[in-house]
């Protein structure tokens, strides 16, 4: 029996794959528990339609990304702090930091985690900051940080 899988089920599917099962298998566990399926023509076609607005849903996020991208590239924030002698700043700026002043600054807010910062920023002067927008897409922001 061909069946649809609702759910991801360990060794046998993940949502959304077709398969074959044996019927009692399918009967008597998987549609009986809500994990799948029958895949009849109703079926079927709604999946394809699900999997069509899955994948037209995943092209306007690329293009999203791509935007939002040409907007980020566009900005610098400005961060101050205290600094000793040699432009060498009392503690550091963290990625915390520098999304606080994104949002304070351009009311944009972004998620630390997608932050490349592989360790703070130490120094006064430019830094440059690479952004995870996207799986395909990133962006690199400027950060001005000055003396206070």
């Amino acid at each position: 029996m061909k069946v649809i899988f609702l759910q991801d089920v360990k060794n046998q599917g993940k949502k959304g794959e077709v398969k074959e099962v044996s019927t009692g298998y399918a009967q008597n566990f998987l549609i009986k528990k809500g994990l799948a399926e029958e895949a009849n023509a109703k079926n079927l076609a709604r999946l394809e339609r699900e999997n069509l607005d899955k994948q037209q849903q995943a092209e306007q996020d690329l293009v999203d990304a791509k935007l939002f991208k040409e907007e980020l590239e566009q900005i610098e924030v400005e961060i101050k702090t205290k600094s000793g002698e040699g432009g060498r700043l009392f503690g550091s700026i963290s990625s915390k930091q520098v999304i606080e002043a994104f949002k304070s600054q351009h009311d944009i807010k972004l998620d630390k985690r997608k932050l490349d910062m592989s360790e703070p920023l130490k120094s006064l002067g430019y830094h440059k900051i690479n952004i995870k927008l996207h799986p395909e897409v990133n962006a690199t922001v400027k950060v001005h940080v000055k003396e206070q």
